[in-house]
């Protein structure tokens, strides 16, 4: 099962990777670390004067479970989990409190 959920997460991660920001001093950057189940996609650079950094999308595995941290993107990244073959059950939002997580 964790098998799955790692390559579900690959696959997300590179697709969001390829989109490029229309400012060429703009880059994205995966971070996956298979070893501790933690993955990322962070957005840095410059835009003119001002530093660019923030993690567009924050994804851990803990207990055989995809815990969405952070998705700064417009897509839904459940609904994009969910057609890569992981259960609406196997995902959680993490940057809910969790009173608010229950489904």
């Amino acid at each position: 099962m964790v098998e799955l959920i790692r390559k579900a997460i690959k696959t997300l991660i590179n697709r969001h990777a390829t989109y490029k920001s229309r400012n060429p001093q703009i880059e994205r950057q995966k971070l996956i670390d298979t070893e501790h189940d933690h993955y990322q996609l962070v957005t840095i650079g410059w835009h003119n004067d001002k530093r660019v950094y923030h993690c567009s999308i924050h994804l851990d595995i803990k207990d055989e479970k995809i815990w969405i941290q952070q998705n700064l993107t417009e897509s839904d990244l459940e609904e994009e989990l969910i057609a890569l073959g992981i259960a609406k059950k196997d995902i959680i939002y993490g940057f809910l409190p969790p009173y608010l997580r229950a489904r």
